[in-house]
Formats: structure tokens, sequence, C-alpha cells
């Protein structure tokens, strides 16, 4: 899924992700950042993620740019 950072706190690593297609918003799941090329995020970046089975945002990765285009474009 793609969507963007709308909150990220690095003291705690809470955060929040807007989904891109709907708007619907998931809160970051603490392992989000494992394996990641992020240490930091910040609010606007743009991102690739997907879901764990609790419904938290988890596995954030940047896409290539066909991968970020707007959606129908």
């Amino acid at each position: 899924m793609q969507g963007v950072i709308k909150a990220y706190d690095p003291s705690t690593g809470d955060g929040v992700v807007i989904r891109d297609t709907d708007l619907a918003e998931y809160e970051l799941s603490p392992t989000a950042l494992e394996g990641s090329i992020f240490r930091m995020l910040r609010q606007g970046q743009r991102v690739l993620f997907s879901l764990d089975s609790s419904g938290l945002a988890t596995t954030l990765r940047l896409g290539s740019e066909r991968d970020m285009e707007t959606p129908g474009a």
C-alpha cells in the first residue's frame, strides 16, 4: 500500500500513516522500521507499507517512482 506519514514521534516510535486510496489512517507497528532503510520519518514523507495481523502499519519502505505515482494517473 502507498501512503504518507501524518505524524511520527522519534522518541517513542509512535506514528500514523494515511493510505492514499481512501485516506484511512493506520498507527505504526512498534516494529515498523525494523529491517527498513528508515531510521526517522517526517510528516508528509511518502512510503509503501503493509498491514500486520493487528491492522498496524509495518514494513515501511521506499518505492520506485512508478510505485509512487498518483493512483489513476
